[in-house]
């Protein structure tokens, strides 16, 4: 395989995704992967690119105008919350949000043009992000953009989504609820202990989606023994439905001592998260993998978790 096989997308812009005034999802996070990712070598086996904004066409091809007009209002005076109390606004969020957007975009093109094979986004994976609004640090969710940009421009119906962050993926979950084809597949801490309190095992989809969607919750304290147990079900999932793209959002806070979960992975389980599922896409025909760095505010974890995802990705 090439050495460019693998697209990673980073810089600057992508690191002004972040807020203020010592919240947990700050813009300190891209330097805290980068670090680590030119420690390790990585920058050296993947090609490297800067991201391109979101166009307002691409965000309301999942968000409602009227959320997006709000964005950016609050964007312009950085004043307030874009939710009930958890995503403030600050000056620059509608462009920061809109580069995230466009970050995870510029990714599956790149792949659907024969340009990458895989790619990774550390800072994207915004999974709490609804149709109508912001939610749990989330402002535009990327990942649902994706999956409905990847179906206008490029003609693919069956598009899989996998999450392995702590917080169960609700704004995907509930954005395709009724989707039958974006096959959903999510290992969580329960929603009993955290944040959203959704992603119960009997969630399977609704109507025709019905039996698509997977959901794993764990226990709090769930280790790669946990992990190991549970992940063949979602490879299993997986290959039952043949998905023609797979998306990976490999949320860092579902490693052992995040200041906000309770799970005790360790950076080993996202990289053979990413490692399977370069090989399932493989076998599947394709080989299309995007993986996007979701949550984690532990930073040397999520400096290895992610990390570990673009290893799994290079090496396959």
């Amino acid at each position: 395989m090439p050495t460019d096989s693998v697209l990673v997308i980073a810089g600057e812009r992508l690191a002004r995704y972040g807020f203020p005034d010592g919240h947990p999802f700050g813009p300190d996070r891209h330097a805290a992967f980068y670090a680590e990712f030119t420690a390790r070598g990585l920058d050296k086996r993947v090609r490297l690119a800067e991201t391109r904004a979101a166009t307002r066409a691409e965000l309301q091809s999942f968000h409602t105008p009227e959320y997006i007009d709000l964005v950016a209002l609050r964007s312009a005076t950085g004043e307030g919350y874009l939710d009930a109390g958890d995503t403030p606004a600050f000056r620059g969020v509608y462009e920061a949000a809109a580069d995230i957007v466009g970050a995870t975009l510029l990714a599956c093109d790149e792949i659907m043009a024969g340009r990458a094979a895989r790619a990774f986004v550390p800072i994207a994976g915004l999974h709490h992000a609804t149709r109508t609004g912001a939610a749990g640090f989330c402002v535009f969710n990327d990942c649902g953009v994706a999956v409905e940009m990847l179906r206008k421009n490029h003609g693919l119906k069956r598009i899989a989504y996998v999450d392995i962050d702590a917080h169960h993926g609700d704004g995907v979950y509930y954005g395709f609820v009724e989707d039958p084809d974006l096959i959903f597949a999510d290992i969580h801490e329960d929603g009993r202990y955290l944040y959203p309190g959704t992603g119960r095992e009997d969630e399977t989809g609704l109507g025709a989606a019905k039996g698509t969607k997977l959901n794993i919750p764990v226990p709090p304290g769930a280790d790669d023994t946990v992990f190991a147990a549970e992940w063949p079900r979602v490879l299993t999932h997986l290959e039952k439905f043949e998905p023609q793209f797979i998306l990976l959002q490999a949320g860092a806070d579902s490693l052992e001592g995040d200041p906000i979960t309770h799970m005790r992975f360790s950076a080993d389980a996202h990289t053979r998260a990413a490692r399977d599922l370069v090989r399932l896409a493989t076998r599947l025909g394709h080989g299309r993998v995007v993986g996007t760095g979701g949550g984690g505010y532990n930073r040397i974890n999520l400096a290895k978790a992610w990390t570990g995802v673009v290893q799994g990705l290079v090496e396959g």
